[in-house]
């Protein structure tokens, strides 16, 4: 049975060879490691250089250091251990250290937790160290590297204190209702109570930037049979990701590959061609390239200029925002014809060809000024999750319904109640409350070793 007294062990960097790899060790019993693997630890936060031994067999020499509590990532005694990178080297490291009484390996994310518990991160900063763990764009690490300095903290601690002061005044106009309290107490409390919620709510319409930054945001590529989807898909990807050929119906799946443009995480699907007819299968396919669409950030419709005017872009569930692409211009004048319906569009158009590169760079430098527009957060503090936004939105609702019972002279106790339910769903998103409870939501996703 797991216990947070046991004396956690992982390997913190990735399986495999390499130079290099770390062990890590956190709890009560890391100061015994060198007594373990046969060393003198060394003085805390000075490395040193030892020799791995278990039962008079060496199986490493290794860089050591060794962190004392408090004053460590986790808040406990911890050790790291940096040996060579071959699996044989740390397999028996690892396992000379877990065969040991009161050793276990570690769960993912169990690391940081203990770090959580032992008050040396927040919830927000903990969820910040997996976001730069797994981040893949540039965008992403800078917006996680903020979060991680407690950019989020600072302004729900901001609006925790905010709201304390006014419940503070609150109980007091409760408890001493005999005392020399103004009158316009409530309608003052009123005052800041609006003022509060305007503040919470300016900061949620942020369009998602952050959750769609931290996610990737998600491009279909929709249109007819043979259009020029899959090469337009390959070519953003610089690679073969999709089957090409002039057989109608060639893809019958979502097609889905992960770029970076501009330094922001994007998700590009390649859909089934849509059309009347087809198998079974097809039908499957198009049945999915509608619902991958209907949930994208944007659609990029693939049509041939040449038959541009016989096109509905709503059939293939284009929105207000999204790109027409009129492909194989390169076919002569016929093919980059473009009706006064087309010059009517609602809809930005991009005329292009697959085959001579025409008009390709203006097209991606168009997605591309899309996805910084709808995910650049100018380094400032965003929502990132849906947990937070979640958490918010409740904190909201509730100081709504305070402050329309404050202007209603309800009892004020009941109004006391609202706004406690209201600061402990602020207190929620740092971990300030109710932290065991937040813990396993927010490590799930962690690798072992962090």
């Amino acid at each position: 049975m797991r216990s947070d007294e046991d004396t956690i062990v992982a390997l913190a960097t990735a399986p495999g060879r390499a130079a290099v790899a770390i062990i890590r060790v956190s709890g009560a019993g890391a100061s015994a490691v060198g007594a373990i693997l046969g060393f003198p630890l060394p003085k805390p936060r000075v490395p040193a250089v030892r020799k791995l031994r278990q039962n008079d067999v060496e199986l490493d020499q290794a860089l050591i250091l060794f962190f004392k509590g408090p004053g460590s990532y986790t808040g406990e005694d911890l050790v790291e251990l940096q040996i060579h990178g071959g699996r044989a080297v740390y397999d028996s490291v690892v396992s000379a250290l877990i065969e040991t009484p009161g050793y276990r390996y570690a769960e993912p994310g169990e690391f940081t937790r203990r770090a959580v518990l032992a008050g040396r991160l927040d919830l927000t900063e903990a969820e910040a160290i997996n976001d730069l763990v797994n981040a893949e764009t540039e965008a992403q690490r800078d917006l996680a590297m903020m979060q991680l300095g407690g950019s989020l903290r600072e302004v729900f601690d901001a609006w925790s204190a905010k709201l304390t002061a006014i419940r503070a005044h609150l109980e007091a106009y409760i408890d001493f209702p005999d005392e020399d309290i103004p009158d316009d107490v409530l309608e003052k409390l009123g005052g800041d109570l609006s003022e509060l919620i305007q503040s919470m709510k300016d900061f949620s319409a942020d369009g998602r930037r952050g959750e769609r930054l931290r996610n990737g945001m998600r491009i279909a590529v929709v249109g007819p049979p043979n259009a020029g989807k899959s090469s337009f898909v390959n070519w953003l990807a610089e690679r073969d990701v999709a089957i090409v050929s002039p057989k109608v119906g060639t893809t019958r799946d979502v097609v889905e590959v992960h770029l970076d443009l501009g330094g922001y995480p994007v998700t590009v699907a390649d859909t089934a061609g849509l059309r009347d007819g087809g198998d079974v299968i097809e039908a499957e396919g198009m049945r999915r390239a509608r619902a991958w669409a209907g949930d994208a950030d944007l659609r990029v419709l693939v049509i041939e200029a040449r038959n541009a005017d016989l096109v509905d872009p709503e059939v293939f569930g284009a929105l207000e925002g999204d790109l027409v692409l009129l492909n194989k211009i390169d076919l002569g004048e016929s093919g980059d014809r473009r009706g006064s319906r087309v010059n009517g569009w609602p809809w930005r158009t991009q005329a292009m060809s697959l085959v001579s590169g025409a008009g390709l760079t203006e097209a991606m430098k168009w997605i591309t000024d899309v996805a910084r527009d709808r995910m650049e957060v100018s380094r400032r503090p965003v929502l990132s999750r849906s947990r937070h936004r979640a958490a918010l939105d409740a904190s909201v609702c509730d100081l709504e319904v305070a402050r329309r019972e404050l202007a209603l002279a309800r009892e004020p106790e009941i109004v006391a109640e609202v706004m406690r339910q209201a600061a402990d769903s602020l207190g929620r998103v740092t971990g300030r409350i109710d932290v065991e409870d937040l813990l396993d939501v927010v490590f799930r996703d962690f690798c072992i070793g962090k």
